[in-house]
């Protein structure tokens, strides 16, 4: 059995929005796009800004400092998917969201 983390209730992640939580001493961002819960890595790997922070589009979160853009789904950098963030699976049950830890 895979071991989980909590991240919140479903009532403080609506649709559009994301929760931030701290998944090994880093953050995560936890999103919800079109009834989907997706999480990646909260710090974009150019400058350190919060991706959260900065506005999704298309299930890509664009980054507020320099507009790197990350997709949601797997973690990959838009313009060139060789480079990733992490990216976790999320888990609804109960009425909380959790992420699924790494082995």
């Amino acid at each position: 059995m895979p071991k989980l983390h909590f991240v919140c209730g479903t009532e403080n992640l609506p649709e559009g929005q994301s929760f931030v939580t701290e998944l090994n001493s880093k953050p995560v961002g936890v999103y919800r796009i079109d009834g989907e819960l997706h999480a990646i890595d909260d710090m974009c790997p150019h400058m350190g800004a919060s991706l959260s922070a900065g506005p999704v589009e298309d299930k890509i979160v664009t980054c507020p400092w320099h507009f790197w853009r990350f997709r949601l789904t797997d973690g990959a950098w838009a313009d060139n998917p060789r480079i990733k963030i992490g990216c976790y699976k999320v888990i609804e049950q109960e009425d909380k969201i959790w992420i699924e830890l790494p082995d």
